[in-house]
């Protein structure tokens, strides 16, 4: 059974939704720790130069950074096996954030613990492996802004 406190919580990429992510984790006594463009003078939680770093000193990895081409797959097969088989990734992002085949085989090989997933590197297209793996939960992505007229 997962419980959220407690929990070992990398966030990949503390700019404005990162950073709400983290404020909001603070209140179940996670451990919270990121990477980012750079290190936040003004953020005491503890920074990671790669995400490699981030997966071997996290339970739980949040995706929270934008997609480009240093980010494209910046969760590899080898960030997934540093995440270890109790490791979470959460990605309501962007879906080419993660190598999702890699991803696929790692879930059903059960070398990570799940995946909480509302985005995917085809959409509208989800794999269909998705949809019989019990550590897997998907949503629809339903995206806005602060300051969006239209609300979800």
């Amino acid at each position: 059974m997962f419980q959220l406190t407690g929990n070992k919580n990398g966030v990949v990429g503390l700019g404005r939704i990162g950073l709400e992510v983290a404020n909001r984790l603070k209140p179940f006594a996670c451990m919270i720790s990121y990477i980012s463009r750079n290190k936040k003078p003004l953020v005491s939680y503890p920074y990671y130069s790669t995400v490699l770093e981030l997966g071997t000193n996290s339970n739980v990895l949040i995706l929270c950074c934008e997609l480009n081409d240093q980010t494209k797959h910046i969760v590899n097969k080898e960030v997934m096996l540093a995440l270890g088989k109790g490791g979470i990734i959460v990605n309501t992002e962007r879906g080419a954030l993660i190598d999702e085949k890699e991803l696929l085989e790692c879930l059903i090989d059960d070398k990570i613990g799940g995946a909480g997933l509302d985005v995917f590197d085809n959409e509208p297209h989800v794999p269909k492996e998705f949809f019989s793996l019990d550590n897997v939960v998907l949503s629809p992505h339903a995206a806005t802004t602060r300051n969006s007229r239209f609300s979800c």
